[in-house]
């Protein structure tokens, strides 16, 4: 019996990337390729590149680098880029990144298996030619659903009846003409790629919005919603995997169903998604302030299981510089939106990034974007410095500002970021947090994440009296809680943006391993 051909998947960027990951590894898997880990133990490492940020790419390309030197030392003989900045430039990253053997394109993707043995055998595939993927699908939102069979979307497909069967959920009633029903029971082709508690799950691809420093829409497409079954299948089968939170992502959530007929359509899918079995708490991330609506901050705070979490894309606050953008609002608008949802949920989370040395900002602009961060009371804060991006209409303005005059104000903007978050989680000491435990024994102790906290991005919440209750393999010491459980903990203190809090054990009594789940481990 020959050996199975191996493939590791590296996996840099968003959230999104990391779901196209899932899907790739769940071709791959039943296509008869075995997943790997570690790159070194692959005979094909596949490489999930980064085309967002200069950073992001050079990490990119570091990654494919080193994902070339195991050749000839180790198992390894082929190194492949996919992902946006695959998907970006095309023949342009293969000329310049020699040591690549394959780069391909989001359509290889549902061809994935044999693009990689084609490589692996000594073929070459020819890395495509970059298009603008906004012109893929019509104009008009409503016509996209019944247009957009034969575009690649990277996270919508790999529905297949092969997968566990899931019961089958009814397509909304007011899906527009021409759009078909789902029909019958469907599972997703994923594969997930770690043990956490936690997955994301995509909501939508692409964006409508034409922001001048942004570059995503032309090579991620036009925006195009999933259909409510299939979030909900998918959100089903990864409960079954051991999920206990779904993160809802994709490049500006706000806009979810438009293209379905319901630009309300995310209001009537949460409560749905939160009721699903197993699954303990629902983040939804990438909001935009201007398509912010008061029955979608009404769901996100009062449903039980929705994680009242504001991940708003704010950018900046200083009118001239967001007009600049081609983006709307202002620094009261934005506090007072801010003030809306606190006056529902003051516990709320509230993150977002920023861009500062944007062509044309004055001290005047960044004064204000620093009055409004000084007022809005965010628990995470990213902070870059501007910086051209092909194909962008920014990158065509005159005015640009020196480099050194963009790096003093992002070295300026970041320490008063780092103490603004610092204050802020001071702020909830004393607050009694619900805390999905994510790590339990090794150097760090136990940590979690409270409702406020997102992962990777936001902190987290270190226990100082986990020992007292649970052993450090994550099984339980009685009625201890374990990786994957939500517990509620008090805030006693913090070390910059984490927060340092105490078991309460008056929560464990409802959350004692049931005998199936002991006899699983």
């Amino acid at each position: 019996m020959p050996e199975r051909r191996t493939v590791a998947l590296v996996t840099l960027g968003c959230a999104r990337n990391e779901v196209d990951s899932e899907e790739l590894a769940g071709r791959l898997e039943a296509d008869g390729w075995q997943l790997v880990e570690d790159a070194e133990d692959a005979d094909v490492a596949v490489v999930n590149t980064c085309g967002f940020v200069e950073a992001a790419k050079k990490d990119s390309v570091d990654a494919l680098l080193e994902a070339n030197d195991l050749k000839g030392h180790g198992r390894t003989q082929a190194v492949v880029a996919v992902g946006c900045m695959a998907e970006r430039y095309g023949k342009e990253l293969a000329e310049a990144l020699p040591e690549a053997d394959g780069v391909l394109g989001f359509d290889d993707y549902a061809d994935i298996s044999d693009r990689l043995q084609t490589i692996l055998n000594g073929g070459i595939h020819a890395s495509h030619t970059p298009r603008d993927r906004r012109k893929l699908l019509p104009i008009s939102p409503a016509e996209r659903q019944s247009a957009g069979a034969g575009v690649a979307l990277p996270g919508h497909g790999g529905e297949t009846d092969a997968a566990a069967p899931v019961e089958p959920v009814e397509a909304p009633a007011d899906l527009p003409e021409g759009v078909a029903p789902v029909s019958g029971p469907r599972a997703p082709l994923r594969r997930r790629l770690d043990g956490s508690p936690v997955a994301s799950v995509k909501l939508a691809s692409g964006c409508d919005r034409r922001c001048t420093f942004c570059a995503i829409p032309s090579f991620r497409g036009s925006f195009i919603s999933r259909r409510p079954s299939d979030v909900l299948n998918e959100t089903r089968w990864l409960a079954e995997q051991g999920v206990k939170e779904v993160m809802l992502v994709s490049e500006n959530n706000t806009s979810y169903g438009k293209d379905l007929g319901d630009i309300r359509l995310l209001e009537s899918l949460l409560p749905e998604l939160a009721d699903v079995d197993g699954i303990e708490r629902v983040r939804v991330s990438y909001l935009q302030p201007a398509e912010m609506r008061p029955g979608l901050i009404d769901v996100l705070t009062s449903t039980p299981k929705v994680a009242p979490y504001f991940d708003l894309s704010f950018q900046h606050s200083a009118p001239d510089v967001l007009r600049s953008m081609r983006r709307f609002g202002d620094t009261d608008r934005f506090l007072e939106l801010l003030d809306t949802i606190r006056s529902k949920a003051p516990q709320a989370g509230v993150r977002s990034n920023f861009i500062v040395g944007f062509p044309g900002e004055s001290e005047a602009d960044l004064a204000e974007l620093e009055r409004f961060l000084n007022n809005a009371r965010l628990d995470a804060i990213g902070v870059f410095g501007y910086s051209d991006e092909d194909g962008t209409e920014a990158a065509t303005y005159e005015n640009k500002l020196d480099e050194d005059v963009v790096a003093a104000r992002l070295a300026r903007v970041s320490r008063l970021a780092e103490e603004l978050v610092s204050q802020r989680a001071e702020e909830r000491v004393g607050e009694t947090v619900q805390v999905l435990v994510e790590s339990v024994g090794g150097e760090e102790g136990a940590y979690g994440r409270g409702a406020h906290q997102a992962p990777e991005t936001d902190g987290q919440v270190l226990f100082t009296n986990f020992a007292d209750f649970a052993d450090f393999e994550g099984r339980t010491s009685g009625e201890g809680p374990i990786v994957g459980r939500i517990v509620e903990a008090k805030v006693v203190g913090t070390e910059g943006v984490d927060l340092v809090a105490e078991l309460l054990p008056g929560s464990f009594g409802s959350l004692a391993c049931s005998e199936s789940e002991e006899a699983a481990r």
